[in-house]
């Protein structure tokens, strides 16, 4: 059966050098009929089945915002935090330079991420 085969495709392949024309016009006349066929059965017989490959969700725009929002939020909650501490430690008299420059950074950012939604 084997040997079967390979006879009949080294035939094919034989003919199919010996007469490229021929090969090409069969070639473009099975592509033709299977793309109008394509066509005919996907207009008049669509299929029933949904698409079932979903997106990741990282591509979704709901999720992508619902994401933005709610790390701005936690960001925001961690610089009130951090500026709590540095409240606690003004009251305490023990700011230093490098923690005003720290004060302003963080209000700087907080504003920041308050403007951008």
């Amino acid at each position: 059966m084997n040997a079967f085969i390979k006879q009949t495709g080294q035939r094919w392949l034989a003919g199919a050098v010996k007469n490229p024309k021929r090969f090409y016009t069969y070639s473009m006349i099975f592509l033709s009929v299977s793309f109008i066929g394509s066509l005919i059965q996907g207009i008049f017989f669509p299929s029933d089945t949904n698409f079932k490959i979903k997106p990741p969700i990282l591509y979704s725009n709901k999720v992508i915002s619902q994401n933005t929002i709610a790390g701005q939020n936690k960001e925001m909650e961690k610089i009130v935090g951090e500026l709590k501490l540095l409240k606690a430690k003004r009251d305490r008299n023990a700011l230093q330079k490098e923690d005003s420059l720290r004060i302003e950074f963080l209000y700087n950012q907080y504003q920041q991420l308050k403007n951008g939604r």
